[in-house]
């Protein structure tokens, strides 16, 4: 008995010394690793990790990985800690050691975790990347055999939508990336890549919102593609003219889209007998938002596109009729309207004005300001259409151009037409009789001064009645002598930038700079000037109003007569 109580506490003593020398040997063999520092991925992983196929050369097993797939891929050149971050010490856990593709992607992954396949899923992990992407044998988007690459991205998305997938496979834009047609769209073209949100997301490109002007469109009114692929023409213009169009541009989330009718995924040509606008198939697929239309809807073309030679002879005779009866209507009208008030305009000027006075603006005058008129009326029209093309008054304009540049052209002729005018004016001026009187009536004095002052005073209160003014008063001679100038600066600056490419033979492009910053600013002023000083003097002054006549007949009224001193 004693024999075996020995023997018992003999084997405890030797198994408690057997323990220690273990945990001592494997606490030295933890501090020789933990002085090593980090471990290095073409060694010490491959302990562990062997590569596949391959066996570990240390005690402990974990998972294989394909080093040909690593070292064929685009991360060939990254160590394993480049991915596995938490796996840089030994005795590392498998959730401290899951990859991470934020390192170097950080951008695309907060896009990812922002979208559906990102819900619930850190960005930092590589979760959300790898059912896409692949691990270890991830490739370029152009290389063939990638995951994400054209023709392949479809296969990926099915291995979680395997339904849609099938769908899309026996599609018409299935079929023909299949055939090798890299202008068909994949998941990826619709969807989006990263940023893939549910159809019900505002911002998500097939959102019900979106998917005819953004997605759909985006191919189908591509001129290009078109012209490749000979799809038809205007279809989105006729989408966007249609009931449902106009509905879903006032803003309409129920009203019709492209996938109502076409389908989603599972898209065919209509001469298919599966396809859902096939006329074979249009009442079942009209009747889910109208069930009493039945076969009715199928008469008619539901892409209407004007003048086209497919659209029925009724509609063709409808319109015909109205192109017809509107200009000829609205013509008779105006036509009457305008020899109306053509004939009270010339008994206003000759019954209407008991008090007209002598003869103030000669025929050759006149002319000067109609052709005046007509040429920076012209320029002011066209040079701020050149500047702001965008603008709502320039988009008439925009729509005669096609290669021809009408803007451009029509500018020019307006400023041949005033330099005509002013060598005509200036010859006038010099060589009659009536021009020299005009030129010597219209020059500065000092009168002007006394006048000016005069008219502020009595404008504030000051004095009680306006001084009397001769033949030109000094706002007439303040507008006239503004004209020669900004005539003269518009006529230089607009020459040098008409010759621009003999201007840069002889100068530097700061001239050019500062010729179209002169002449953008003097069209503000004078225009600005037309506006505020000229019109209220012969339109807007109460005692002219509704505009004063003399650029007409060349008259001056009693009243402006008795002003003139």
């Amino acid at each position: 008995m004693a024999s075996k109580t020995l023997n018992s506490t003999g084997l405890r003593l030797c198994t408690a010394s057997m323990t220690r020398m273990a945990l001592s040997l494997a606490l030295l063999f933890t501090s020789v690793l933990w002085a090593a520092g980090p471990v290095s991925a073409e060694t010490d992983c491959l302990s562990c990790h062997p590569a596949k196929g391959g066996t570990s050369s240390g005690a402990a097993q974990g998972p294989e990985f394909d080093q040909r797939a690593l070292e064929a891929s685009i991360h060939s050149g990254v160590s394993c800690i480049g991915c596995h971050r938490g796996a840089d010490k030994p005795g590392h856990s498998t959730r401290t050691a899951r990859a991470s593709c934020i390192g170097c992607h950080e951008a695309s992954a907060k896009v990812v975790a922002a979208g559906v396949h990102g819900a619930g899923v850190p960005p930092s992990s590589a979760k959300a990347c790898v059912p896409c992407h692949g691990s270890h044998g991830i490739l370029p988007a152009r290389d063939p055999q990638s995951l994400v690459a054209k023709a392949r991205v479809s296969r990926t998305c099915s291995n979680c939508h395997e339904k849609v997938g099938v769908q899309y496979s026996a599609s018409i834009h299935g079929r023909s990336l299949a055939r090798g047609i890299q202008a068909s769209p994949s998941c990826v073209d619709c969807h989006g890549e990263h940023g893939i949100f549910s159809p019900r997301h505002p911002n998500s490109p097939v959102h019900r919102s979106n998917v005819s002007l953004m997605t759909c469109s985006r191919c189908h009114e591509d001129v290009r593609l078109k012209t490749r692929f000979r799809l038809p023409s205007g279809r989105l213009a006729s989408y966007q003219d249609s009931f449902h169009g106009l509905a879903a541009r006032s803003g309409s989330k129920t009203v019709a889209n492209c996938a109502s009718c076409h389908g989603v995924h599972d898209i065919l040509p209509s001469s298919h007998p599966r396809s859902m606008i096939n006329k074979a198939n249009l009442a079942r697929t009209c009747g889910r938002c109208h069930p009493n239309a039945g076969s009715s809807l199928t008469v008619s073309s539901i892409h209407e596109v004007p003048a086209s030679a497919a659209e029925s002879r009724w509609i063709r005779y409808v319109r015909l009729f109205y192109l017809i009866l509107i200009p000829m209507t609205i013509g008779g009208m105006f036509l009457h309207n305008a020899l109306d008030w053509f004939k009270k305009l010339l008994r206003h000027i000759r019954s209407n004005h008991p008090d007209l006075g002598p003869l103030r603006l000669t025929v050759h005058e006149r002319i000067q300001h109609v052709l005046l008129l007509t040429s920076f009326v012209a320029l002011v029209v066209t040079g701020f259409a050149l500047k702001f093309p965008e603008s709502f008054w320039a988009r008439p304009i925009l729509s005669w151009e096609g290669e021809f540049p009408v803007r451009g052209v029509a500018h020019r002729m307006a400023a041949a037409l005033m330099i005509f005018v002013a060598v005509y004016h200036a010859l006038y001026v010099v060589l009659s009789r009536d021009g020299r009187r005009w030129l010597r009536d219209i020059w500065p004095r000092l009168r002007d001064f006394r006048d000016a002052a005069g008219m502020g005073g009595y404008l504030v209160g000051i004095k009680k009645s306006p001084p009397l003014f001769a033949r030109f008063s000094y706002t007439e001679k303040i507008e006239y002598w503004a004209m020669v100038w900004g005539t003269s600066v518009m006529v230089v600056t607009g020459a040098v930038l008409w010759e621009h490419d003999f201007v840069l033979s002889i100068a530097s492009t700061l001239v050019i700079d500062v010729a179209t910053l002169i002449h953008y600013y003097e069209a503000i002023l004078a225009s600005l000037a037309i506006l505020v000083w000229h019109f209220y003097a012969v339109i807007f002054d109460p005692d002219v109003y509704p505009v004063k006549w003399t650029f007409v007949n060349g008259r001056a009224s009693e009243r402006e007569v008795r002003d003139e001193s």
